[in-house]
């Protein structure tokens, strides 16, 4: 089952779960692959940014990429290859793809500054990995520091036939959606799919610009699912009405240094993490910030029930 441009929905960024001594959770792992499948997930993507791959061993990131492939058999997994050298991250797509993924993700260097850098990165990253793998383009300028204009797109997408997908997570970055996608019309762009990350912090105006789903980790994935079911059945004002009741939290989830940590929490708070833990190096959430986000949720459980918890 290999990624494609058709490739829409939703497909989770996923945590890695641990346990308060830095152990995986594979319990949590199994919980979360059935829970995504069960809210109509159509991929899940493992070892992006917030599932802290950089703090797993090589040994381990094949691990949890291979245990939510097995689980979760019939939707497409991608799995995040990002790495500072072309052998690791050679060795850990051949790997998964071996696994049964359905692709991986490449984000780029944050020294990578011009134009053609970028361009002659990921022509290198496909020489290392094959150009049998169908890859996703992560463009996370707030991340990584690499500004990828349309143009860069373009040109990647251009010369890269595996490249399939974008993860779209420029901000602002509507326009950027809208230039692809206008020039896909034109015919002067092949078609990739485009999800959209940044915790879903714009997805109600992304999908009306021409995005096909979310491709981010938010605590409640299930509502940017509904979020990017109602925009395809063109039923606008209900996609926005539900993505407004739980803009409060999103912008919470957000802040940087700390979003990991909120979203952690609330997944520990829906029964779906055994532990908010994450592995060091690591910032926890001060009792202030969880009585925060216990006060957002109660305010959002008035809208939408999913966010009525039962307190820990």
């Amino acid at each position: 089952m290999l990624l494609t441009t058709d490739a829409r929905g939703v497909f989770p960024i996923a945590p890695t779960p641990f346990f308060e001594d830095g152990r995986i959770d594979t319990a949590s792992v199994d919980r979360l692959t059935d829970f995504y499948l069960g809210i109509g997930a159509t991929g899940i993507t493992v070892l992006g940014q917030l599932g802290e791959a950089p703090k797993l061993e090589h040994a381990e990131s094949v691990a949890v990429a291979r245990r939510m492939i097995r689980r979760a058999a019939q939707l497409p997994v991608v799995v995040g290859v990002s790495a500072p050298g072309f052998a690791a991250m050679r060795a850990l797509t051949h790997e998964v793809m071996t696994a049964g993924a359905a692709g991986v993700m490449i984000a780029p260097p944050h020294t990578l500054r011009s134009d053609d850098q970028i361009v002659g990165y990921y022509r290198q990253a496909v020489q290392a990995i094959g150009a049998d793998v169908p890859f996703v383009l992560q463009d996370y300028p707030l991340t990584f520091s690499v500004q990828m204009s349309p143009g860069v797109i373009r040109r990647i997408v251009d010369e890269l036939p595996s490249c399939v997908m974008l993860k779209h997570e420029d901000w602002p970055g509507l326009e950027k959606i809208g230039t692809l996608r206008g020039w896909e019309r034109e015919g002067a762009l092949r078609h990739i799919a485009i999800l959209c990350g940044n915790g879903g912090l714009f997805l109600d105006y992304e999908m009306e610009r021409g995005a096909d789903g979310a491709n981010t980790g938010y605590a409640f994935p299930d509502m940017l699912c509904d979020v990017v079911r109602l925009s395809q059945a063109g039923q606008r004002e209900e996609a926005h009405d539900l993505f407004d009741a739980h803009l409060p939290l999103l912008r919470y989830e957000q802040q940087p240094g700390v979003g990991l940590a909120v979203r952690k929490y609330v997944l520990m708070r829906r029964g779906l993490l055994a532990s908010a833990s994450q592995r060091q190096p690591a910032a926890p959430l001060t009792a202030a910030a969880r009585a925060e986000v216990d006060h957002l949720l109660q305010r959002l459980a008035r809208r939408d029930p999913r966010a009525l918890l039962l307190p820990v």
